[in-house]
């Protein structure tokens, strides 16, 4: 096996399409079929999603104060750009090279 995507109901019940949890989905391959920026970018954005999701039942509940953690706070002004990118329309095309450039813009680093 070389990796596997795992879809999740919650991600489902959230409307967002595919389902697609990325931080539960591996890849063996990636490192040895994207170039080094890709990859750096890729891991950069599941560490902000993984920031998210260990806060986000924190904010849920309104005890999360904005400044107490800078990855946290960070992390909460990405999230629905990060989301955002991981929604896809059934008719909606996407070229790898325009989801990297997206992905590069996302997380703020500069386009290559």
């Amino acid at each position: 096996m070389d990796g596997h995507i795992v879809l999740s109901r919650k991600i489902a019940n959230k409307g967002q399409f595919p389902a697609i949890d990325p931080l539960q989905s591996v890849s063996r391959v990636m490192p040895d079929i994207v170039a080094e920026d890709h990859r750096l970018r890729a891991m950069e954005f599941n560490e902000i999603l993984q920031t998210y999701s260990e806060a986000e039942d924190l904010v849920n509940i309104g005890a999360y104060v904005k400044g107490s953690n800078p990855q946290v706070d960070h992390a909460l002004s990405n999230i629905g750009a990060l989301r955002n990118f991981l929604k896809q329309d059934m008719k909606e095309k996407a070229t790898l090279k325009d989801s990297i450039n997206k992905l590069k813009t996302i997380i703020n680093m500069p386009l290559v």
